[in-house]
């Protein structure tokens, strides 16, 4: 195993291997996980929910209101934890479970429709939001 020092050259580098270090360079612009697309779409689909949710009567509170901003809390916060593990297969498996939360969102919309709590239009926008989501997790993790 190669010790570490600032001087460090040759054919093995911190990282085990030039080209490895090589590759971890050229990602210089990935600096925190606010910069991974996959966050940003569960983003906008946490704060399209929050703006929806003002919206819900009094009573939905703690119920509707509760379940969905959790929800899509949780999208972001899982891309977040992912991103901080040491390992690439906890990353996927807190992707995974991002994506799961993206769906039960739009499970909740979509009950809300069917109690007349939010119009059809809200429906569909939640829809591309989750599926724009889904997409850059499952590109991210693959």
């Amino acid at each position: 195993m190669t010790e570490w020092n600032a001087e460090s050259e040759g054919d093995e580098s911190v990282f085990g291997t030039d080209r490895c270090a090589s590759a971890l360079r050229e990602c210089g612009s990935m600096r925190t996980f606010e910069d991974l697309l996959c966050w940003q779409a569960c983003r906008d689909l946490r704060r399209f929910v929050a703006r929806t949710c003002r919206a819900l009567p009094t009573e939905e509170r703690y119920r509707m209101k509760d379940q969905l901003l959790r929800s899509a809390r949780s999208t972001t916060a899982l891309v977040a934890e992912g991103y901080g593990r040491f390992h690439f297969k906890e990353t996927k498996q807190c992707c995974r479970s991002a994506r799961g939360e993206a769906y039960e969102v739009l499970d909740h919309v979509i009950t809300g429709w069917d109690e007349d709590l939010f119009p059809a239009s809200v429906v569909a926008e939640c829809r591309a939001l989750v599926e724009r989501a889904v997409m850059l997790l499952n590109g991210y993790v693959r």
